[in-house]
């Protein structure tokens, strides 16, 4: 059971008698109603970029939000701007780290425990006193970004940009991170018209290379011309936010898609439903997004 404290990420609280119905009306997906659940969303802008992707946890005193702590900032200004008259309290709960367990997890005694919404995989998570997560940390971070990698899961600020980003192109929809029946929330209505027409072409995929990958940000070339550009990786495989029509173009005319000299091969990790070109495809499933 390996334990790892994750640096990069941050915990904000949201509470009173308001929270979650302003939670709801804000975030693309419900908010958890029963204390422990978790559940994955993200705040857009109007145009449907995401500001923040986040876990939502729910406790006795209202929602905890785990977020990427450079993402926390911008978010926390954002909520203040739409509460208006609502009654929540907004802030960041800086005494608080986030840790992971993965493989045969078991609480820890005294944290706020819950399962990765994402993907069952991707283990549990852990909000405890930042002096006591220094204490319990088994191994070091890198080797839980590589679970992560491994499983193809994409993370913000590094898979993909936020303010640039869609829900789709992050694979939110693949992951549980988008309610489509849930209503109205901030840049429902173009997220909704990516689902339903089908026009995410941008895609977050995992791919193989021989031997450690090239920096994150290295544009992904094929036939000379730029169709995406690498994300986190770890040796002998790399997240890539990738043009899904310009790979196929390149592989139907046997171009090299490659980064910074490394060859890519496009996999397919077991919870995508979407068509990658150069896999195998699952049966009886069709890209609805």
């Amino acid at each position: 059971m390996p334990i790892a404290v994750l640096p990069a990420r941050a915990v904000a609280r949201i509470a009173g008698a308001d929270a979650a119905h302003f939670l709801d009306n804000l975030l693309t997906a419900r908010v958890p109603a029963a204390p422990g659940e978790a559940r994955y969303a993200a705040l857009l802008t109007p145009q449907g970029k995401i500001v923040a992707d986040m876990i939502v946890l729910a406790t006795e005193g209202g929602f905890r939000l785990d977020v990427p702590r450079a993402a926390l900032p911008d978010l926390l200004k954002r909520l203040q701007l739409y509460r208006l008259r609502a009654k929540v309290e907004i802030g960041p709960l800086d005494d608080l780290a986030v840790a992971v367990a993965w493989g045969a997890a078991a609480p820890l005694v005294d944290t706020l425990a819950y399962d990765d919404p994402r993907l069952a995989a991707l283990g549990r998570r852990f909000l405890l006193p930042v002096a006591e997560a220094a204490q319990i940390a088994m191994v070091p971070e890198d080797e839980w970004q590589a679970h992560r990698v491994n499983l193809g899961v994409p993370e913000g600020g590094r898979d993909f940009l936020y303010g640039d980003a869609f829900p789709h192109e992050a694979d939110m929809d693949q992951l549980g991170g988008i309610d489509f029946d849930k209503g109205c929330y901030v840049g429902q209505e173009i997220v909704s018209r990516m689902q339903h027409r089908g026009t995410a072409r941008t895609r977050i995929i995992p791919v193989a290379l021989c031997g450690p990958p090239p920096a994150e940000g290295t544009p992904i070339m094929a036939g000379g011309k730029t169709i995406g550009r690498l994300g986190s990786g770890v040796e002998g495989r790399a997240l890539a936010l990738v043009r899904l029509d310009r790979l196929a173009e390149a592989r139907a005319s046997g171009q090299v898609v490659e980064a910074d000299g490394a060859a890519l091969v496009p996999e397919r990790p077991g919870w995508a439903r979407f068509a990658i070109p150069g896999t195998e495809d699952i049966a009886g499933t069709e890209d609805r997004a």
